[in-house]
């Protein structure tokens, strides 16, 4: 156990320090530390036999500290590796992914797992809950693997279950609760370890029209008052409207990157229809 607390600690102290540096060198150059993710000519290719697939051609993207962000694009267009990419779920072939100024790239794999376990929140399309444990203990459960001793991660969980509009269902395992409040549950456990970046893949995708509207109505609201980063791969068109900028890739290059209020949506071009 001793061990394993050192452990933990030489990681802390590894990836704070690779933060610290970062964010004085580029105060020293007069550059502002506002973004939580960049990405620089990142390439992703796949084997698949003789075949090489490429899934992202050179993408380069910044991402502001506290915004909420929309990857959209048709089936295949390689937003999902994107989103991977960003998460830490998978390496680039070529370039580099930082978070927080740290180069994912440069992690060992303990070193990966803590900056996924403390920076970054996933929110996935099939919500993800281990079936067999309540509602509370999904959400304590990243607490448990970062170290947080039971008592307070019971109170945080009750905390976070709450705010998610679920502070009378702590006790109800996944298969007693609606899809949305599913969801809900995810979201709270994504929120566990007080990360400066959520990761939501399809979060609306497996829910109907009211329930999806009041999902994104919440992480919107998430996003304000905690002002957590929130990258959003989907389809779902109601999330433009929430979004602060919205990047459009194609072919595994980025298209476009609109804010807001130059939003123009052409019929069909989120399922790859239009030209």
């Amino acid at each position: 156990m001793q061990q394993e607390i050192a452990q933990q600690r030489r990681i802390y102290l590894f990836v704070m320090a690779q933060t610290q540096t970062s964010v004085q060198q580029s105060a020293n150059e007069g550059a502002a530390t506002e973004f939580v993710v960049r990405v620089r000519d990142v390439v992703k290719e796949y084997q698949m036999g003789k075949l090489t697939v490429r899934a992202l051609d050179g993408v380069n993207l910044d991402i502001y500290r506290g915004e909420y962000l929309s990857i959209m694009g048709p089936s295949g267009s390689g937003k999902s590796t994107l989103f991977n990419m960003i998460g830490g779920l998978d390496k680039p072939t070529a370039g580099s992914v930082f978070i927080d100024d740290v180069d994912m790239a440069q992690l060992d794999p303990q070193e990966l797992a803590f900056i996924r376990c403390h920076r970054i929140g996933y929110i996935f399309q099939t919500f993800n809950l281990i079936p067999v444990m309540t509602a509370l203990e999904n959400v304590t459960l990243p607490m448990v693997f970062a170290g947080v001793n039971a008592d307070e991660a019971r109170e945080r969980g009750v905390e976070l279950l709450t705010l998610v509009g679920l502070g009378g269902r702590l006790h109800h395992k996944p298969t007693e609760l609606s899809g949305g409040q599913q969801q809900r549950v995810a979201i709270a456990r994504s929120l566990a370890n007080n990360p400066s970046i959520i990761l939501a893949d399809e979060p609306t995708g497996n829910l109907d029209l009211k329930t999806g509207k009041e999902i994104i109505e919440l992480l919107r609201r998430l996003n304000k008052e905690r002002g957590v980063t929130i990258i959003s791969a989907t389809h779902d068109l109601k999330m433009l409207d929430i979004s602060d900028r919205i990047v459009w890739i194609r072919d595994g290059k980025i298209e476009r990157i609109e804010r807001r209020s130059e939003l123009q949506l052409k019929v069909g071009e989120v399922e790859g229809e239009a030209g």
